[in-house]
């Protein structure tokens, strides 16, 4: 076994669009590959075949699918984010949540002073603590 990385599959050629938001709002993040769909492939031309980013080290790769599939994200899987200032939750949490789901507010839950849980517009679930 080599690594164990995140998979995140997208629906409406949505990835590209992903990986931009998600590495402009988290510092030392970047989209490290993308193949695209060529000319009479089984995808929409220019849409990602297969792509791999990474969130402050952590890899994740992604696709656009080209199968309409009856299921998307759940928050049963979400990606957790540790902040270290209040700035940084609150600054982080509020792009997030632009055209998202709120399913927990940022507030203090007894198990941490600071904390918020939310579906992104593209449906992918964060977890977002200030420790």
């Amino acid at each position: 076994m080599d690594k164990v990385i995140p998979f995140l599959m997208f629906q409406d050629g949505k990835a590209e669009e992903v990986m931009n938001f998600y590495t402009s709002i988290i510092e030392d993040s970047e989209i490290t590959s993308i193949v695209r769909y060529g000319a009479n492939e089984a995808g929409k031309e220019g849409t990602v075949f297969q792509a791999t980013f990474t969130l402050k080290g952590q890899e994740f790769m992604c696709i656009d699918s080209n199968v309409k599939h009856a299921f998307s994200f759940t928050p049963s899987f979400s990606i957790y984010v540790a902040c270290h200032t209040e700035e940084e939750i609150d600054e982080l949490y509020g792009k997030l949540k632009e055209g998202g789901h709120v399913l927990m507010p940022l507030g203090n839950y007894g198990f941490s002073k600071k904390f918020g849980w939310l579906n992104d517009r593209f449906g992918v679930s964060w977890q977002i603590n200030f420790v």
